[in-house]
């Protein structure tokens, strides 16, 4: 598609994706799908008739009355729509990941691989002919009835990780379209790797119940705190008599990774509501469910509503149990509260963003306490997100060979999208530098 089909399509896209849309008999009774959600050449919609996880921005057609098609997803994500949506079984498909399958009814196969988001989440890879100009765009491909194969890599939401570029199905292989998730795609956000922030709140955590950690107070260290569990805070059933509860928010569905980390950390069972752990025993993960418990007294650790931790709410949660717990400690992870040091350049050149980023460690010590923290209540912003970094997708856009990268949010507007559309070009440059076979090192296994 050239610049200027693309850009009357992206204006196409703008029209069909209006948030006032009301279905009416004018307009065919359906809101229509863009470009961008529809494999370009073959009969496949994601985020439309697939579903790559169950986040409520990427099922808001599903319900109990849905007949319009095949769901295909993980099997994570069909126990959750079930459950939650009560969609009828008997649309839902679970498939394999990591499994090159037939997409039926189609010439082409689906590789599912985790995404590093949240539960049940994966990215799509699709091989396969262009064979029908599906969809509602008027932009057609040359390419349909011909015998080449193309290859379309559909990220959706997920958390870049060198484990995405040496999957088997992708390393290697030149992809000719990256659905891309560029929700963070703005040098300002090159927030700290996840297993780091993770293990940091762990860390923390830990400190705070052994009174290992001064209290941060607007950024002054003022303030020991301790702690003194009881000798007797093992028995099944009893209440928890250590002075400090470690209250954590999420969604609906993820951000439990946190939650877990420091339960383990703790030693701790976690305690939800009966609507939240209905949806955590969806999730395959027996060592989670081995560690929720119905009773709250009985668990150091407990999950809310991410918007509930703030000072205000936390005041009002911890009235509940102020006979058990002195102090409450709660942990709001969010890329948004991501900021960069002052000074720095945002418009670096692409080895300096990688080399900048890669010499930056994060540790416990780089979590401070909200204003209005106090000695018996506080608020830790965490830096953490489940959508990839800025300098994650850089390392993932430098680490194999593709054709074209489409953005996938943040494409409401002209200006934005030719803001990101500026370091696509720079990441399409630096990568014909260093060559076909280049992947940027990696600091472990799970992490750039």
């Amino acid at each position: 598609m050239s610049s200027h089909k693309e850009n009357e399509a992206w204006k196409e896209a703008t029209v069909v994706e209006d948030r006032n849309f009301r279905p009416s008999k004018s307009n065919g009774g359906r809101r229509k799908a863009p470009f961008y959600k529809i494999l370009q050449g073959m009969p496949i919609a994601v985020d439309r008739v697939q579903v790559r996880h169950a986040h409520s921005d990427h099922y808001t057609a599903l319900s109990s009355t849905w007949n319009s098609g095949p769901i295909y997803c993980s099997e994570g994500t069909s126990n959750l729509i079930i459950h939650m949506l009560k969609v009828d079984p008997s649309w839902v498909h679970p498939l394999p990941m990591d499994v090159p399958t037939d997409v039926p009814n189609t010439s082409v196969r689906v590789t599912l691989i985790e995404a590093n988001h949240c539960p049940g989440s994966c990215l799509f890879f699709f091989e396969g002919r262009q064979t029908v100009d599906a969809g509602d765009s008027t932009f057609k491909s040359p390419f349909v009835g011909s015998t080449k194969i193309f290859r379309y890599l559909h990220c959706g939401d997920f958390r870049a990780s060198p484990a995405h570029v040496l999957h088997p199905a992708v390393k290697g292989k030149r992809i000719d379209h990256v659905y891309l998730d560029t929700t963070y795609l703005d040098p300002r956000y090159t927030f700290p790797p996840q297993p780091l922030v993770i293990s940091a709140c762990a860390d923390l955590a830990k400190r705070i119940q052994d009174g290992d950690v001064f209290s941060d107070q607007a950024g002054t260290m003022n303030t020991w705190i301790t702690a003194k569990p009881s000798a007797d805070s093992k028995g099944k059933g009893k209440a928890m008599t250590t002075n400090t509860l470690m209250v954590v928010g999420t969604y609906s569905i993820g951000k439990e990774r946190i939650v877990k980390a420091i339960a383990q950390a703790l030693q701790s069972k976690i305690y939800c509501d009966s609507r939240k752990t209905a949806i955590l025993r969806c999730q395959a993960d027996p060592e989670l469910h081995a560690l929720l418990t119905r009773n709250p007294l009985e668990a150091q650790v407990h999950i809310v509503p991410l918007g509930h931790v703030n000072l205000d709410k936390l005041k009002e949660y911890s009235e509940k149990y102020k006979g058990h717990f002195r102090k409450v400690v709660g942990f709001r992870p969010t890329g948004w509260t991501f900021t960069q040091p002052a000074g720095t350049d945002q418009v670096a050149s692409i080895e300096t963003i990688i080399s900048r980023a890669q010499r930056n460690a994060f540790t416990y010590s780089d979590l401070h306490q909200g204003r209005g923290s106090s000695s018996t209540l506080q608020v830790y912003p965490v830096p953490y997100s489940e959508h990839s970094s800025f300098f994650e997708l850089t390392c993932f856009a430098m680490s194999f060979e593709w054709g074209k990268m489409i953005a996938t949010v943040n494409v409401g507007s002209e200006t934005s999208r030719g803001k990101m559309a500026k370091w696509v070009e720079k990441w399409e440059k630096e990568r014909r530098k260093k060559g076909r076979e280049y992947v940027v090192p990696s600091r472990k296994d799970d992490y750039w």
